[in-house]
């Protein structure tokens, strides 16, 4: 899918439904890049935590994948940046909110991890707007992701992780989990972001 098209998608399905799920959204190039550039840097994955700065921590009793922060220095890694870049700039124009950057990291589930559900962002209390997955393999079963309606048990979307699928939903409004995974799985997690400074603090950091 050209990088037109995939925009415009992602637009109007956020528009009416508040999420979208493009699949081959990726060059399959791209994708083979960023789970070679995964796999390689495997050794420096650790165990994911929950919550941020002072309410950090571990718990498998919620989630047991493990994660790697992008650091950028892949050109697969620069490639994946650009796009999202673009698709930020492009959500700005048509949104009008203001997202101010992207953060991203690697994630791995090996069988029988899982993530509960969960919400990526809380009303007035997160600068996280958009969340994005993109999934770099394809396990046979297992691992699927599932979007919840807003303020129900209901599922919204039962997204299998397939190569090359994009899925964009907003952070705040959609509880999700990640089932257990029966295979191997690589995804990219990421938040697009908007600035919000309260009590003193700014972040995202400048």
């Amino acid at each position: 899918m050209n990088q037109e098209a995939l925009f415009a998608q992602i637009i109007d399905d956020v528009h009416q439904h508040g999420y979208a799920v493009i699949e081959q959204a990726l060059p399959s190039s791209l994708t083979s890049q960023l789970l070679n550039t995964a796999q390689q840097q495997y050794d420096a994955f650790s165990p994911a935590g929950i919550g941020r700065r002072q309410e950090f921590q571990h718990n498998e009793q919620i989630r047991k994948d493990k994660t790697l922060w992008f650091s950028g220095h892949s050109q697969a890694e620069q490639d994946y940046i650009a796009l999202m870049e673009a698709l930020r700039l492009h959500i700005n124009r048509h949104f009008f909110l203001g997202l101010f950057d992207y953060e991203c990291h690697f994630a791995h589930y090996q069988p029988g991890d899982f993530y509960k559900k969960h919400y990526d962002a809380f009303k007035g209390r997160s600068n996280r707007v958009f969340t994005t997955v993109c999934y770099l393999n394809t396990p046979d079963e297992g691992g699927e992701l599932v979007i919840y309606q807003p303020r129900s048990k209901l599922v919204a979307r039962r997204v299998a992780p397939r190569c090359g699928t994009l899925v964009v939903f907003e952070s705040e409004l959609f509880m999700h989990e990640v089932l257990p995974a029966k295979q191997s799985r690589f995804s990219i997690a990421g938040w697009f972001r908007k600035n919000n400074s309260v009590a003193g603090f700014v972040d995202p950091p400048n």
